[in-house]
């Protein structure tokens, strides 16, 4: 998350609100975010053809549509120089049915991108004229440099202000661009260490190893400094993520942000060379064409890691399409932190009163007011997040809400701060984890004070938001002191008075609890 926005007026006393960065004014529903509703990209790759349609939030778009077909295109490309009969036939096939759907889903704009297969073989050309004659598809080849731009972007959509180095894997090409900070790309380089490439390379396996490591020798040349995080995007490096995750028993099975270690990379290999592939796919629900990537992928993951050194590898989600997405958007919307934006497209559309979670954020905040800046902003998410399970069943609200948090598909969180938001979620609808049906085991990713904190979270939400449905800090203010154990509730009004019931002072008496002090009301009326 970088940079604030200009400070918005409140909608109700006309006062700016400048400590409010990006959770103040929502681009979502501004004019520029609503031209990038319904974005389609159309990914023609060496071993998939995707379309995707954005939709939601524009700076953290939920997939409205998602279809991929494994083609094939750059099957062979090391024997012949041409994309593969089959996999053509197949891919022209699959781009009619996108273009006609695309069509009725009534997407502007639809872009459509090509990248190693059809930029290098002889026939690429040719097949981009009949793409074009038969679907009124305009296809954009990207050569490689241009296309490790672009993945890199689609890192900086979920990660702004990302720093280190993205590696993007196809079926035909890998690329490497530098995440420079600030949104910057620096460096890009292109190579041709794709494992439907390396399949062509005559003299075993001691002739492709020789290969790989001849490359990437001279890409962490290039590059130089040791990069502190290394980005994998691309289908086969999600494959052996999936397979990481098994090994290890990981409980949360959300590839976005996932983090491992160069050890544990290493470990991984090891355990793929080891195990028969059917085996490895019934564990991870890999498909056959993309398993067949993966002993060659491994190969090259094996001397990337070594080569650049990297203290921490992190597989994203997010590449070349949204990427695109991404190139579209002016810097104010690029500056927005795709978690807070998400959150109040989230509340708009689906809360019993949006716009009331700003309200509850500046009720329940004097209890985190030494918190750090990025748990202030779990807390900012939590708020405008706690009343969109509503229309669940009361006694499976509290569930959904939580499964709802850490496998949502969103961007700008690690997956401890799913963890924590969905835990706190939790009790903002029930106040005690017993005879909650949720993987407990996704509790030893966050450390037990983290437990806490997201805890008393949910019971300040579970307060706040009965207390009073319309800025409760007009009728109340919770005022905390730690070293005196004591944690008071002011009430400023005779409504606040008449607001306070049994119930409001159970639940007032259950954060303090949670918080291990002692509650006290004041009446300052």
């Amino acid at each position: 998350m970088t940079g604030d926005a200009t400070p918005v007026l409140d909608r109700d006393t006309a006062e700016p609100h400048p400590d409010w960065g990006p959770f103040g004014a929502p681009l979502f529903d501004g004019p520029q975010a609503r031209a990038l509703s319904r974005v389609g990209v159309i990914d023609i790759g060496s071993n998939s053809v995707r379309l995707v349609v954005f939709d939601g939030a524009a700076r953290s778009p939920a997939y409205f549509f998602n279809e991929k077909i494994l083609c094939g295109l750059g099957a062979g490309f090391a024997e012949t120089g041409r994309l593969n009969p089959d996999g053509r036939a197949r891919a022209l096939i699959a781009l009619k049915r996108f273009a006609a759907l695309a069509l009725g889903m009534d997407v502007s704009p639809l872009l459509t991108v090509a990248t190693a297969a059809v930029r290098d073989a002889e026939d690429g050309g040719e097949f981009r004229a009949q793409v074009e004659a038969e679907t009124g598809l305009h296809m954009i080849v990207v050569d490689g440099e241009e296309e490790a731009r672009l993945s890199a972007q689609g890192v900086l959509l979920g990660w702004p202000g990302a720093q280190g180095l993205i590696c993007d894997i196809g079926g035909s090409s890998m690329e490497l661009a530098k995440l420079e900070g600030e949104g910057r790309v620096g460096r890009c380089e292109t190579s041709d260490l794709g494992p439907l490439k390396l399949m062509g390379i005559k003299g075993g396996k001691k002739a492709v190893r020789a290969h790989i490591k001849d490359r990437i020798g001279q890409l962490a040349s290039d590059f130089g400094d040791r990069p502190e995080r290394l980005f994998l995007v691309g289908g086969s490096w999600r494959a052996i993520a999936r397979i990481d995750m098994e090994r290890r028993g990981y409980p949360l099975k959300v590839l976005h942000e996932y983090r491992m270690t160069p050890r544990a990379i290493m470990e991984t290999i090891k355990y793929i060379e080891q195990t028969d592939t059917d085996t490895l796919r019934a564990q991870t629900g890999t498909s056959e064409a993309r398993m067949r990537l993966v002993p060659l992928a491994s190969e090259v993951l094996r001397v990337l890691v070594r080569s650049f050194k990297p203290r921490e590898v992190a597989i994203s989600s997010y590449g070349i399409r949204e990427g695109l997405l991404y190139e579209q958007m002016n810097d104010e919307l690029r500056r927005r932190d795709p978690l807070i934006e998400a959150a109040r497209h989230a509340e708009a559309q689906n809360a019993r009163l949006p716009g009331f979670g700003r309200a509850l954020y500046k009720f329940v905040e004097p209890l985190f007011a030494s918190a750090r800046p990025e748990r202030k902003r779990l807390v900012r998410a939590a708020c405008l997040l706690h009343d969109v399970s509503w229309r669940a069943h009361p006694d499976y609200r509290a569930e959904v809400c939580f499964d709802n948090a850490t496998r949502a598909n969103l961007g700008g969180m690690t997956h401890a701060e799913r963890v924590f938001l969905g835990l706190a979620l939790l009790h903002r609808y029930k106040s005690s984890r017993s005879g909650t049906n949720f993987n407990t085991e996704l509790l030893n990713l966050l450390p037990e004070t983290d437990v806490i904190q997201a805890e008393i979270l949910g019971r300040a939400m579970r307060f706040g938001a009965m207390f009073a449905l319309d800025r409760p800090t007009d009728h109340g203010r919770l005022k905390l002191f730690p070293k005196k154990k004591l944690l008071r509730l002011h009430l400023l009004t005779a409504s606040g008075c008449d607001l306070f019931g049994e119930v409001a002072e159970a639940r007032f008496q259950a954060l303090a609890g949670a918080i291990g002090v002692e509650g006290v009301v004041i009446r300052d009326v």
